[in-house]
């Protein structure tokens, strides 16, 4: 694998500015997103008010622990445009999320918008590796979903030779990457393990694949899976984070130096990390949720939009910026199994100490005579399935549920299973958990 260190020149000045620098930007621009958020958006105007605090009641960073969150059920209760900050006829596109959990959320983005958004996707390219000339393979979906488009515009602004290909099509996907030989793939974590079961599938051995590095978003993985794909793929797997309501992937990236968490790019976006029960900020290195407000936005600006995302903010590192840990789970994603809090990626990082099993799972919970029952179903790699006995698969499971017990502290029914026997997820994020459990009313 080929790691391209950034060369004197290639990083931008803010990139390497002092603290205080960046504190001073953030200030100015910070002023400027929340004056621009109360003068043009009715919602958050009231709420301030009925709050007591006012744009000019900013004199430090500090004061924005003042002004109220912004939540998703906010952005729903104004579906479709009621916090856009500029008149429609100056909106220039539209985005939305899925609505799997109601209305989706829709975003607007001005002409700048969607320049300042394809600069930072150019940047998170740049800092994960990639060079003006590089050929980019975008396996992320297309359309309101703005994992595509966010990965396109920003290759493009880099220099880079961008193959539209979207999600599904995994014979295609492999065929095109053995024809065209990019050097870059951006994709789902959960999809990327589909596509390196398609190059297994053909006898294609990692050394034959011409991908230096990967670029995964949209869904939470750990470093097992980190681990699995680059064995796999024979590359370096970046982390780059984003969501839909603060712009989409590019808010924050991984330095492909470091791989140490995602720099928040915080010339754009201000971070601060809450007690969820609270809402009170957390000190730099304490977990929490993470909130964060837009800085330059003029369509949908976001003003401390609670992400529900559970991580803690480090230290700056390759970059001046601080970086995010990995994302731990979600607040709004836990699940209460028998009075314990647990989160998907705890069993997730489970799985993956077991070489033996893929990174494929599902989690299913019911409700038996009031108890709660949990079954976690996991494949067999496809090169260890073939001379796996039943009595060590028993074994596999064994140890599994043995470590999840004592670990994380619940019982669970472990089913290890086929390589391929878990439906893969072709567009979009993969499903983990079926939580078949009787609704409290």
């Amino acid at each position: 694998m080929t790691v391209k260190q950034p060369q004197p020149g290639e990083l931008e000045p803010i990139e390497t500015a002092s603290r205080d620098e960046i504190a001073a930007l953030q200030l100015q621009r910070l002023q400027w997103s929340l004056r621009h958020a109360y003068d043009n958006v009715a919602p958050f105007r009231n709420k301030c008010q009925a709050q007591g605090v006012h744009p000019d009641d900013l004199k430090r960073l500090e004061d924005l622990a003042k002004f109220p969150f912004t939540t998703k059920a906010d952005l729903r209760d104004h579906y479709p445009f009621g916090l856009f900050a500029v008149p429609r006829d100056k909106v220039a596109r539209l985005h939305a999320s899925s609505g799997t959990t109601g209305k989706p959320i829709v975003v607007g983005y001005t002409q700048q918008d969607l320049d300042h958004w394809a600069d930072l996707m150019a940047r998170s390219i740049r800092a994960a590796g990639g060079r003006a000339g590089d050929m980019v393979h975008v396996a992320y979906g297309y359309g309101l979903f703005t994992g595509g488009l966010g990965a396109h515009y920003g290759a493009e602004r880099l220099g880079c030779t961008v193959v539209p290909m979207s999600g599904g099509q995994t014979e295609k996907q492999v065929q095109l990457i053995l024809d065209f030989k990019p050097d870059i793939i951006m994709v789902t974590p959960s999809y990327s393990l589909v596509i390196a079961e398609e190059f297994e599938r053909l006898g294609v051995a990692p050394e034959q694949i011409s991908l230096s590095m990967g670029m995964f978003g949209a869904e939470p993985w750990g470093e097992g899976m980190r681990a699995e794909i680059e064995k796999k793929l024979g590359i370096d797997a970046v982390d780059v984070y984003g969501l839909t309501e603060v712009i989409g992937p590019g808010v924050a990236s991984e330095c492909i130096e470091s791989k140490d968490g995602p720099v928040v790019w915080e010339d754009h976006f201000y971070p601060e990390i809450i007690n969820p029960e609270t809402g009170a900020v957390q000190p730099d290195g304490e977990p929490g949720e993470l909130v964060f407000t837009s800085l330059t936005k003029e369509a949908f600006p976001v003003i401390r939009y609670r992400t529900r995302d559970l991580t803690r903010l480090l230290a700056p590192t390759s970059r001046s910026f601080r970086r995010m840990d990995r994302i731990t789970g979600r607040s709004d994603d836990m699940l209460i199994v028998r009075g314990v809090n647990v989160f998907p990626t705890q069993i997730e990082e489970q799985i993956m100490r077991d070489p033996r099993l893929s990174g494929n799972y599902q989690i299913h919970l019911r409700r038996d005579s009031h108890l709660d029952q949990v079954e976690v179903r996991c494949e067999l790699q496809r090169e260890v399935a073939a001379h796996t006995t039943s009595a060590q698969v028993e074994q596999i499971a064994h140890e599994l549920g043995h470590h999840i017990k004592t670990l994380i502290g619940i019982s669970c029914q472990i089913s290890v299973l086929a390589p391929e026997t878990i439906p893969r997820t072709l567009v979009g994020k993969a499903r983990r958990v079926f939580d078949e459990r009787p609704k409290l009313i």
